[in-house]
């Protein structure tokens, strides 16, 4: 059995920096297309489009992009069989058997969102390999999708009219990823996502971290700060704030440039995160402290 997800909004941060992506979005979606959200790793593509489903209103059908996808695990397959045996031996003489095996047909996520007409979430949907995504191109466009030829069923599915899609993806990891045909991309909507703003970052780092609104802020600045003064992977991401605030939060550890267990907690998250040499990155990260001691001299009480 294929489980939808129910979703919720309530814990979601909303900016007008958020507000603004979600109303462009919704315009398209309310019409029937489909929706791409393009951006690097730790800016919420993810976390967006769960937001966005939620307030399509129907339910969510979540995928995961992989590179060991095959066709079948979108649109699905045969699972197992049913066999029924007769005997007939009302003669004694005679036996009479009737043997009938059928095989089962078990639609895959993709094929069943269509069908019933819930929202789909295809999350890094580059991962998988662009043959496979080739059914979404029908989908998508003329509404059909095409299953194996098989008597005892139509050869395609009807998308529902309630059906939506969004997607995710990094094109900035190469990684395991492929280029997503330009067919597949003409028949969606891309919206480019970058780094938020400061007060959305603040506003998601006190609501996530459960940090006051000064230490989420001083926390932000001096993160910001240290990724303008070295090269860093990542970084647009704000995980690393969160893992920061998170602990800090849990081990009561005041947010402060003078703190020295909140700055042991940085250089464990910073520095394997830059791409300069440990002495300049330890130096890089010393001015900025220097630097915020002068406008929070003392700790927030």
């Amino acid at each position: 059995m294929t489980t939808v997800l129910q979703l919720s909004s309530k814990q979601f941060v909303t900016t007008p920096y958020i507000e603004s992506l979600v109303e462009r979005a919704l315009r398209f979606l309310h019409c029937g297309y489909s929706i791409h959200l393009r951006g690097p790793a730790g800016t919420g593509k993810t976390t967006l489009a769960l937001h966005l489903a939620s307030l399509v209103g129907r339910p969510v059908m979540l995928l995961y992009g992989d590179d060991e996808f095959k066709s079948s695990d979108l649109v699905g397959n045969q699972a197992g069989y049913k066999r029924r045996q007769v005997v007939d031996n009302y003669i004694h003489s005679v036996m009479k058997m009737e043997d009938d095996l059928q095989q089962n047909w078990v639609d895959s996520r993709l094929t069943t969102a269509c069908r019933e007409g819930l929202t789909l979430v295809y999350d890094e949907f580059n991962r998988s390999r662009p043959e496979v995504n080739n059914v979404l191109l029908g989908a998508l466009e003329e509404g059909l999708i095409v299953l194996p030829p098989r008597g005892d069923r139509p050869d395609y599915v009807r998308v529902h009219p309630q059906f939506r899609a969004i997607f995710t993806s990094n094109p900035e990891e190469y990684c395991g990823v492929h280029q997503a045909q330009n067919a597949l991309i003409d028949r969606m909507v891309t919206l480019d996502l970058g780094e938020p703003d400061v007060e959305t970052e603040v506003m998601i780092l006190s609501s996530r971290a459960n940090l006051p609104e000064y230490s989420a802020r001083l926390l932000v600045e001096i993160l910001r700060e240290f990724r303008t003064a070295v090269a860093m992977d990542q970084a647009q991401s704000i995980r690393a704030s969160l893992m920061i605030g998170q602990v800090c939060r849990q081990h009561e550890v005041p947010v402060h440039p003078s703190n020295p267990q909140f700055i042991e907690i940085c250089l464990d998250v910073l520095l394997s995160r830059s791409k300069a040499e440990r002495e300049v990155t330890l130096a890089a990260f010393e001015k900025v402290l220097a630097h915020h001691l002068i406008f929070y001299p003392r700790e927030a009480g």
